[in-house]
């Protein structure tokens, strides 16, 4: 009897490109369309485990770049890997730390044999290429892990754009012949990911695209993108990509996070997303509900006795009013760093959770129009009332 696929589509929706999906891990199974909260240093700040477990979190991302510098990658190696090291017991997807060199631009160089970069925390020096990726990916024990790539910034010409593309382009080879060479470190099989570049420009997307194809990952990153581009642009590179992909390999639209943005990649045929915007608005104390955002320090809210979303039926909701949450805030008590991140993830795990359900019954495009008019008509009674 032959084994399950890594992925594998159960249904497309009748009138777009939306898909629900199953990915198969060795840590747990993963319904697609799926977001992934966002746990840097092995730890979404303020949840637990076990609160991630009770709102349905599948899936968390951890960051290479900062395992690989504190605690480092031997010590997690040691432990038993990462899920044993965190107790989450579930699947992982370790991002590579390209984004971190894109990010930390003025700690870092660039070589065609890797990046060069001083530690954000003490100013050590420290080199990647993308087989020392590979490696330390490899101890840390994810369930997914992305190859190393070079993020254009936007604006970029032309020409930096080409040889961003090009420099991915050739990570990507080593980085699954080093797959293919360092072994398993932890008993099951792990999966690799490559990452679509080529900023704004089409033909640069097309020729990622196909050449990454033909290297035949397991799964696709579309990366470069929610960087400061037009959102028309951010979307017509994504259909752009989802178009010239494998159907049968799981599609990845990487730190792209607003509630509308996550129904108009699924709309298009991305099946994983991930960004820290429910829980870094969170901790700010900005919540999202069903009718827009919210922003809990707001003295409106001062005598409102009613839960942040009245459709919501998590902990938060169940339990505590706006007036509450906003005593906590304006008190600054930490609770409610953790009680609105709890919320917000809720949601954007919920929301999902419903346009998976809507794409099995073919009503995909009615339940965005309908999610969205109610997040956007709302929006202003939400806020002044």
């Amino acid at each position: 009897m032959s084994a399950s696929p890594f992925f594998s589509v159960v249904k497309y929706d009748r009138s777009c490109q939306a898909r629900a999906g199953v990915l198969r891990t060795a840590h747990g199974t993963i319904q697609t369309p799926i977001f992934m909260p966002v746990g840097t240093q092995a730890s979404v700040k303020t949840l637990s485990p076990a609160d991630l477990g009770d709102i349905g979190a599948q899936i968390i991302l951890n960051n290479t770049y900062h395992l690989y510098l504190r605690p480092g990658a031997e010590l997690v190696h040691k432990a038993g890997g990462v899920q044993k090291f965190s107790a989450w017991n579930r699947p992982i997807l370790t991002d590579s730390g390209g984004y971190q060199v894109f990010s930390l631009s003025k700690l870092n160089r660039i070589t065609p044999e890797g990046f060069h970069f001083r530690s954000h925390i003490d100013g050590s020096r420290h080199f990647f290429s993308p087989e020392k990726v590979v490696e330390i990916q490899r101890d840390l024990g994810s369930n997914i892990m992305m190859v190393l790539d070079e993020c254009a910034p936007y604006p970029c010409d032309y020409r930096y754009a080409l040889k961003a593309h090009e420099l991915t382009l050739d990570w990507a080879r080593r980085s699954r012949a080093a797959f293919a060479g360092i072994g398993e470190r932890h008993g099951f099989m792990q999966h690799q990911f490559a990452i679509i570049q080529g900023s704004v420009y089409p033909d640069l997307r097309r020729r990622s695209a196909e050449a990454l194809v033909e290297m035949d990952f397991p799964g696709y990153g579309i990366g470069g993108l929610s960087v400061g581009e037009p959102k028309q642009a951010m979307f017509e590179m994504t259909a752009l990509v989802t178009g010239l992909l494998p159907k049968n390999k799981p599609r990845y639209l990487m730190g792209v996070g607003k509630p509308e943005d996550l129904l108009e990649g699924v709309e298009l045929g991305v099946d994983m997303f991930d960004c820290i915007m429910p829980t870094r608005n969170g901790r700010n104390g900005t919540a999202f509900t069903s009718g827009g955002q919210i922003v809990i320090k707001n003295a409106k809210f001062r005598e409102q006795f009613v839960p942040l979303d009245q459709e919501c039926d998590c902990y938060t909701c169940r339990t505590f009013t706006r007036a509450y949450l906003r005593h906590l805030f304006s008190a600054q008590e930490v609770l409610v760093l953790r009680l609105i991140s709890l919320h917000n993830l809720h949601f954007y795990l919920g929301l999902m959770s419903r346009a998976r359900q809507a794409i099995l019954q073919g009503r995909y495009l009615e339940f965005k129009r309908d999610f969205l008019e109610q997040y956007h008509s709302n929006r202003h009674h939400l806020s002044s009332s």
